[in-house]
């Protein structure tokens, strides 16, 4: 079997309605599918977390990897990626996530080959369902969705997920400006949702050591049980772990510093940040080994979500819920999507590979989306659409 057509599309996924993080809106997410087509008629899926991969896989990696053999995974990584082993200033991290959204798809070839699940593939499941919290922020309105701009309008848009879809898990963003509102929302949603309701919280390096100190002395009495990048740096977070016992989280994968400084509690990646799922795996281990956590990111499209879903159900070290902003997402390009979870739970794909189905109409209405409307500018701030923040914000 040799890999015979490598296809890499940029795409839009829409949000239902933009939420308003550290940044200023996020509107939606802008990916790259990638479709690895085999001399046996199999084809890979993968996707990239930037729609910038499609030029690298089209340009740099497909004329190396024509003709070559789709299972032996480490020898295409080599004719793609110079030798790496962490977070260095002379790292290619662009190069490194396009090839993630490759490797991703031979995988997917792999268990598609071999008639095997990922799961089975990365040693059977332990579990066959995963669970996620589901999204919550101020949000602006868009055709009549979204729009909770205050901490009652959160409330009732949670106690609403909770009503429809049985969840219990939550997960939301804690960075205005001003941290008050954020922090009255958490006091509310405590209240609301009862003492046995999941909160975690994700500031997007938001606020200075000095705010999150304050930040910390209020919502620690609330339970929270994990708050997101609070402050900007490891080391900011080592002197935060002096005034609070809120465990602390983060996607920079620097595994050495962490262990070294103490701090943060737990990762949550994308597969793409480690290159791919062979070092997602390495990763995971590592931090068995280690004792810190590990879950797994949001706004992926299917193909990547469904890999989590996988990763979850192989390991039984991933113990807390990943993220997900799955009910927020009213488009996926695979037949499967949107992900819908029911009572915080998502099953586990039963097919060979990834075990999803790329829909060619979703995929084509996706890339129209792009190619209309250009990429999401995850930095658009609504308050100065002429220039973008700076963090701190307090």
């Amino acid at each position: 079997m040799k890999i015979t057509a490598i296809r890499a599309t940029p795409v839009n996924i829409p949000l239902e309605a933009p939420y308003l993080w550290s940044y200023g809106s996020l509107a939606g997410f802008s990916k790259t599918i990638v479709e690895v087509e085999t001399s046996d008629g199999l084809v890979g899926l993968g996707e990239g977390p930037s729609p910038a991969n499609a030029a690298v896989i089209a340009n740099s990696f497909a004329p190396r990897l024509i003709g070559r053999d789709p299972i032996d995974i480490q020898a295409c990584e080599t004719l793609c990626l110079p030798s790496w082993r962490g977070v260095y200033t002379d790292v290619d991290f662009a190069s490194i996530r396009a090839f993630g959204a490759i490797e991703m798809a031979l995988w997917d070839l792999r268990g598609k080959a071999w008639g095997r699940s990922l799961s089975d593939l990365f040693g059977g499941r332990v579990r066959d369902a995963i669970t996620f919290t589901d999204y919550f922020a101020f949000r602006e309105a868009r055709d009549g969705v979204g729009g909770e701009s205050d901490p009652q309008a959160v409330l009732d848009y949670c106690l609403g997920q909770r009503e429809r879809f049985g969840t219990t898990m939550f997960e939301g963003k804690l960075s205005t400006a001003d941290p008050k509102p954020s922090i009255e929302t958490l006091a509310l949603l405590r209240e609301g949702l009862g003492p046995e309701a999941v909160l975690r919280i994700d500031s997007n390096k938001a606020y200075s050591l000095a705010t999150a100190t304050r930040i910390a002395q209020a919502i620690e009495p609330l339970g929270i049980r994990s708050w997101e990048d609070p402050v900007a740096t490891f080391e900011d977070m080592a002197k935060l772990r002096r005034h609070t016992a809120i465990p602390f989280s983060v996607h920079t994968p620097d595994l050495r510093r962490a262990v070294a400084l103490g701090v943060p509690d737990a990762f949550c990646t994308d597969v793409n940040v480690h290159g791919g799922i062979g070092r997602t795996l390495k990763f995971i281990a590592a931090c068995e080994q280690m004792g810190l956590d590990f879950w797994c990111y949001s706004g992926d499209s299917g193909i990547a979500s469904s890999v989590y879903l996988h990763l979850a159900a192989a390991f039984d070290h991933i113990r807390e819920p990943s993220q997900s902003l799955f009910h927020m997402q009213p488009f996926d390009v695979i037949e499967e999507g949107p992900l819908r979870p029911r009572n915080n739970l998502v099953p586990v794909p039963t097919g060979p590979g990834i075990g999803v189905t790329l829909s060619p109409d979703r995929l084509a209405f996706c890339h129209r989306h792009f190619v209309d409307n250009g990429p999401f500018n995850k930095f658009h701030d609504p308050d100065r659409p002429d220039r973008f923040r700076r963090l701190p914000l307090s």
